[in-house]
């Protein structure tokens, strides 16, 4: 089975993630990049990335250059802003249509849940097989151990 864990990180928790995963499942690993970053901190960080959220932009990002037929599997990883999943997603989708792949998904949040994160995602990505979803609460901050325990547990039990 060939993989690819394709992700967004703005502080590190998603990275985290998806670094575990994609070392588990000895996969590639494709980094979302946008051309101009949000603040990593402070009240800009909440009022950009919520603005970006709220208005469905679609922020400009660095090219991928990437073959989805090649893969059998695509993992999906996402910081939760305003219950809902990054916007550099929302361009990403614009951009890239998949089908007929499955897909595993997870989200790295600081409080509640993942709001609508996965719903949004499964929208963006009908014609595909779900395979699965699972939700980390601050893994930096939160005993990173445990978090990346849990990462390697889900991925080996969906696949």
């Amino acid at each position: 089975m060939k993989a690819v864990v394709i992700f967004y990180s703005l502080e590190g928790n998603t990275r985290l993630i998806a670094n575990t995963i994609s070392e588990e499942l000895k996969a590639e690993i494709v980094e979302i990049k946008p051309k101009r970053q949000i603040p990593s901190s402070g009240l800009k960080k909440y009022f950009w990335g919520g603005k970006q959220v709220v208005l469905k932009e679609r922020p400009e990002i660095e090219e991928i250059n990437i073959d989805f037929s090649k893969y059998d599997l695509i993992v999906f990883g996402t910081p939760v802003w305003a219950g809902r999943f990054a916007p550099v997603f929302n361009t990403f989708f614009n951009k890239y249509k998949i089908r007929d792949k499955r897909i595993a998904l997870f989200c790295c949040h600081g409080g509640g849940k993942e709001g609508k994160t996965f719903i949004e995602f499964k929208e963006h990505l009908k014609g595909n097989e779900f395979i699965g979803e699972v939700d980390f609460k601050d893994p930096l901050k939160r005993n990173s151990n445990d978090h990346i325990l849990k990462a390697k547990e889900w991925i080996n039990n969906i696949i």
